[in-house]
C-alpha cells in the first residue's frame, strides 16, 4: 500500500467525560469508514476499541487504543482515550503525540469535570480541537446550556457549525450552516447512507442568524471575510473553512457540531469536520530536539527525509513481551534497524513494525514522520523515551506524569504466587507510569500506589487474568504529602573515614516553607561557586531527602530548599561526603521546622435527583465536604464540591442508598490541603 501524503493524514484523539460516548463515536466512525462491517455497542460488551475483558464487563475504557481508518482520502490515525479520571495518564500521553483532537460533550450533563480535565490537557500541549455535542435525543439535551458552559468553564470560544433539527425524542436530523442544507440519516442501513435537502422556508430566518455568528468568528481570521462581513456581502462556505480552518489550528476557536451517535445520527459530518479543520502532521508545529552532545537546539518539522526522531508514548505487555507505540516525528524507520535511546542511553533494535487496529496489528516495514504504530524488540524503552540513531542523539521533551493517590497492600495467596508476583508488577509498570510499586520496610508487605480504588482494583484484577498471580488486599489508604510550617537554617558537616580515604562535606540549608501547592523548588545561592556534576549531585541528593519524608514517610511539597553556602576543602571534599551532608542536613533541618501533614482534597460533581438533595448535602457535611455550587435542571439536581479524599471510599454505595440508586458521581484531585487533628495525631505529628 502506498503511504499517503503528509497534508492526507490526521492524528486524533477523541476526549470526555465518562459516559459521554466516546467509544460510541469511535464504534461509528470505523463502520462508516468502512474498517468494520458491524456497530460494536459498549452496553453489549462487543466494540472494537474496548477490547479488554474488562473494558467489556465494566462498560468503560480502561487503556487507550489506537486503529486508522481512511475517509474521503484522508488517513485518520485514531485513538480512544478512557474517560475515568483514574486513568488519566493515558489520555496525557496520547495528547502529547496528537495533532488534533474531538471533544464529546454529553448534551445533557454539559461539560463535567473530567471535561474539563482532558481540555486542560489539551491546552497543555495546544491540541486544536473540534467540539461534539452528543446525546441530542436524550430527555433534557440543551444545546445552548452546554454552549454556555464551554465558555464559562472552559474559557474557549465554540463556534456553532449546525443547527439540530427537533431535540430529545424528536430529533431527526441537522442543519449545515455552512452550506444552508438538511442532513438526513437513513434509518436503513443504521445511518450510513447521509441525505443532504436544500433549506425549507421555515428555517431561513434562524439559519441566518446562526450563520451570521459563524461568518463573524471567521473574520476574526481572515481580513478579505471581515471585509465582506462589515459590507454585508455574502461568503462561501468554502472560503469559511478555509479561515475557521486558520482560527481552530491556531487553538482560538472550536468547531462545534451537533449528533446522536447512539441514534446514528451526527458522525459522518463529524469525520468531514476532522479532515476541514483539524491539521495535519505538516501544519503541526515543529518539535524542539535537542543534541546531548553539545546541547544544541534545533526545531524539527515532520519530514520523511529529516534526521530519525520518535517518541514512545505506551508501552503495552503483549505476551510478556513489549509493545511499544511509537510517534513518529522525523525521519524514517524500517524494521531491524538499531536504535539509540537518548533517554536511558543505550541502543535497541526495532523487531517488527505494525500499524495497530485495537489490539490487531497490521505489519509494516516502514514507518516515517507523521505515522503512530507499534514496534516489538525494544527491550529496554519505557514510556517517554525519545528514540534516534546511534549517530545523531536527539532528546525530546518526554512525559509529565499525575501523582497516584491511593494506596493498597497486596500479599500473594500461595508460594506459586509469591515467585510470580514481582515480574508481573514490573510488567505493569511498564505499561503505567502512575502505578508506583514498593515493599513497606517494617511489615514486609508489597504497597501498590494508583489513581484511585478503580485503578488499584484494575491491577488486582489484571494481575489474576493476564499474570494468573492471586494476592490478597487490604483496605485502600490515602497517599499524604508533608509540609513543613516554619522556615530553618542549618549548617552541617560531614567528615569520615571511608575505606581508608576521608570523605568531607560541609554545606548551609536554608528551609522556606511555600504557599499551598507550590511543590518542591530547590534551589542555588548565585554566590556559589561549584562544578555543574556538583550542583546536579547536590538537587538529587535534596529531592531524594524530600521525597522520604520528615515523619510519616510521605514526600515534602510546598518547600523550598535554598543551598546558601558549600564549604570547599581541597583533597577532601567528595561527592559522598557532599551527599551525606545535604541529606542529614535536611533531615534535621526540616524536623526541627515543625512538619505536618496535607491531605489530598478532591473535587466532587454529583447528579442526583432533586428529592434527595437534603439528605446528600447532609452526608456531605459529615464528610467535611465544602458545597461550592448548586444548579437544578428540572427534576435533576447537580451539586460541586470539595471532599477529602479519605472520606470518599465507598462512596458510591453511600450515595445509592441516598439516592435509591440513581445517584452518580464523579471525582478529580484538587489540591493538597491540612489534614485534620485525628489524622495528625495517628501519623505523630503535632495539631
Amino acid at each position: 500500500m502506498k503511504p499517503p501524503a503528509l497534508k492526507s493524514i490526521r492524528n486524533i484523539g477523541i476526549i470526555s467525560h465518562i459516559d459521554a460516548g466516546k467509544t460510541t463515536v469511535s464504534e461509528r466512525i470505523l463502520f462508516y469508514t468502512g474498517e468494520t462491517h458491524r456497530i460494536g455497542e459498549v452496553h453489549d460488551g462487543n466494540t472494537v476499541m474496548d477490547w479488554m475483558a474488562q473494558e467489556q464487563e465494566r462498560g468503560i475504557t480502561i487503556t487507550a487504543t489506537s486503529t486508522a481508518c481512511r475517509w474521503r482520502d484522508h488517513w485518520i490515525n485514531l485513538i480512544d482515550t478512557p474517560g475515568h479520571i483514574d486513568f488519566t495518564i493515558e489520555v496525557e500521553r496520547s495528547l502529547r503525540v496528537l495533532d488534533g483532537a474531538v471533544a464529546i460533550f454529553s448534551a445533557v450533563e454539559g461539560v463535567q469535570p473530567q471535561s474539563e480535565s482532558v481540555w486542560r490537557q489539551a491546552g497543555h500541549y495546544r491540541v486544536p480541537r473540534i467540539c461534539l455535542i452528543n446525546k441530542l435525543d436524550r430527555i433534557g439535551a440543551d444545546i445552548e446550556n452546554t454552549l454556555q458552559q464551554i465558555r464559562a468553564r472552559l474559557s474557549a470560544r465554540p463556534v456553532l457549525l449546525q443547527l439540530p433539527l427537533g431535540v430529545e425524542h424528536e430529533f431527526s436530523g441537522l442543519i449545515d450552516l455552512l452550506e444552508e442544507e438538511i442532513i438526513l440519516f437513513s434509518e436503513d442501513d443504521l445511518g450510513g447512507t447521509v441525505e443532504r435537502h436544500p433549506l425549507p422556508e421555515e428555517e431561513q430566518e434562524r439559519v441566518r442568524a446562526a450563520r451570521e455568528r459563524v461568518v463573524e468568528a471567521a473574520a476574526d481570521f481572515d481580513d478579505d471575510i471581515m471585509t465582506d462581513f462589515l459590507e454585508g456581502n455574502p461568503v462561501t462556505a468554502d472560503r469559511l473553512r478555509v479561515a475557521l480552518r486558520r482560527g481552530t489550528i491556531a487553538c482560538g476557536i472550536f468547531p462545534v457540531f451537533l449528533g446522536s451517535a447512539l441514534r446514528n445520527k451526527g458522525v459522518q459530518p463529524l469525520l468531514d469536520g476532522v479532515i476541514d479543520f483539524l491539521p495535519s502532521p505538516k501544519e503541526a508545529p515543529p518539535i524542539e530536539a535537542r543534541d546531548p552532545r553539545d546541547g544544541t537546539l534545533i526545531e524539527l518539522p515532520c519530514d520523511p527525509e529529516g534526521p530519525l526522531c520518535a517518541l514512545a508514548f505506551k508501552v503495552l505487555s503483549d505476551e510478556g513481551r513489549k509493545l511499544t507505540y511509537l510517534r513518529m516525528y522525523s525521519g524514517r524507520l524500517t524494521a531491524g534497524e538499531t536504535l539509540y535511546n537518548s533517554t536511558r542511553e543505550g541502543e535497541d533494535r526495532v523487531a517488527r513494525l505494525f500499524l495497530m487496529h485495537a489490539h490487531k496489528r497490521e505489519r509494516i516495514e516502514q514507518s516515517r514522520a507523521g505515522d503512530i504504530v507499534a514496534a516489538t524488540g525494544l527491550k529496554d524503552v519505557l514510556t517517554g523515551d525519545a528514540l534516534c540513531r546511534p549517530d545523531r542523539p536527539l532528546r525530546i521533551a518526554g512525559l509529565s506524569c499525575p501523582e497516584p493517590m491511593v494506596s493498597i497492600a497486596v500479599e500473594p495467596r500461595a508460594l506459586e504466587d509469591r515467585e510470580k508476583l514481582p515480574g508481573a508488577l514490573e510488567k505493569l509498570q511498564w505499561e503505567d507510569p502512575t502505578l508506583r510499586v514498593r515493599e513497606d520496610a517494617e511489615t514486609g508487605q508489597t504497597i501498590l500506589t494508583g489513581m484511585g480504588e478503580l485503578h488499584l482494583e484494575v491491577v488486582v484484577e489484571r494481575l489474576a487474568r493476564d499474570f494468573h498471580t492471586q494476592v490478597q488486599t487490604g483496605r485502600p489508604q490515602v497517599v499524604y504529602r508533608e509540609a513543613l510550617t516554619r522556615p530553618r537554617e542549618h549548617h552541617e558537616v560531614f567528615e569520615r573515614e571511608i575505606d581508608g580515604r576521608l570523605h568531607h562535606g560541609e554545606l548551609t540549608l536554608h528551609l522556606e516553607p511555600l504557599a499551598r501547592n507550590s511543590g518542591l523548588k530547590i534551589e542555588m545561592a548565585s554566590t556559589l561557586e561549584l562544578p555543574e556534576e556538583w550542583r546536579i549531585l547536590l538537587e538529587e541528593s535534596l529531592r531524594q531527602a524530600a521525597q522520604g519524608g520528615v515523619r510519616a514517610g510521605y514526600p515534602l511539597t510546598d518547600l523550598c530548599i535554598r543551598v546558601t553556602e558549600v564549604q570547599i576543602k581541597q583533597g577532601v571534599t567528595t561527592e559522598i561526603g557532599l551527599r551525606a551532608a545535604a541529606q542529614r542536613g535536611f533531615s534535621l533541618a526540616a524536623r526541627e521546622a515543625q512538619p505536618t501533614l496535607l491531605e489530598p482534597v478532591m473535587a466532587l460533581e454529583l447528579t442526583i435527583p432533586s428529592e434527595s438533595t437534603g439528605r446528600v448535602m447532609g452526608g456531605l457535611q459529615q464528610k467535611r465536604g465544602q458545597v461550592e455550587g448548586m444548579t437544578s435542571r428540572g427534576e435533576i439536581d447537580v451539586i460541586r464540591a470539595r471532599v477529602a479524599l479519605e472520606e470518599m471510599f465507598g462512596y458510591m454505595t453511600e450515595l445509592r442508598g441516598a439516592t435509591k440508586g440513581r445517584g452518580t458521581y464523579t471525582m478529580e484531585f484538587s489540591h493538597f490541603d491540612q489534614a485534620p487533628p485525628e489524622t495528625l495525631k495517628r501519623f505523630g505529628f503535632t495539631a
